[in-house]
């Protein structure tokens, strides 16, 4: 009965962060309820499973995750109806666009920004203002498409380092281009 008891305490305290947090991730209220009341379901299933290597809270909200993950992968699993007559007017057999039916604009080749030399200055003046082992991570990932792995061995950086100098890295040359290419 102990393991009523801790349940019990649990919704009390941890509802609402969990609701809020439930609510965030699949914008539907309803949806968000049912996902933490099914989290406090699997909790009650599984308590004795809980050793206390971690806080309640923590397990809870790892519940509550996979939850969520499930759901989507359930979303994405299933079929999308579309109305083959209204898309058969624009669309042939093999999925392309009838040329009379496609949207005005609608290049056969895409022009990409990383092809417009204006914007490979603007992004190598922006590459060149990070930090040196920023610009390095930035260039040995997404120019040498290396791996994390390879890159943190190459500039004895720990792995929780090189994550944070990407996340820093990106917002860095996010701005530099707003700021230098799209607000010109």
């Amino acid at each position: 009965m102990e393991h009523n008891k801790d349940v019990e305490l649990w919704v009390n305290l941890y509802a609402a962060n969990l609701l809020s947090w439930a609510s965030h991730k699949v914008s539907d209220p309803e949806l968000a309820k049912d996902l933490v009341q099914d989290t406090f379901l699997a909790a009650f299933e599984k308590i004795d499973s809980f050793k206390g290597k971690s806080s309640p809270k923590t397990w809870l909200f790892s519940i509550l995750n996979y939850k969520i993950i499930d759901h989507y992968r359930a979303k994405v699993k299933q079929p999308v109806k579309l109305d083959n007559q209204l898309f058969s007017s624009f669309f042939n057999e093999d999925g392309d666009w009838y040329s009379q039916k496609r949207p005005k604009d609608w290049h056969e080749e895409e022009n990409h920004l990383l092809d417009d030399s204006d914007f490979q200055a603007v992004l190598k003046k922006c590459m060149d203002n990070l930090p040196e082992q920023w610009n390095a991570c930035v260039k040995l990932k997404y120019l040498m498409q290396k791996k994390g792995e390879e890159i943190c061995q190459e500039l004895d950086i720990t792995p929780t380092n090189f994550w944070q100098i990407m996340h820093r890295a990106k917002l860095n040359l996010r701005d530099c281009v707003e700021t230098n290419w799209f607000n010109n």
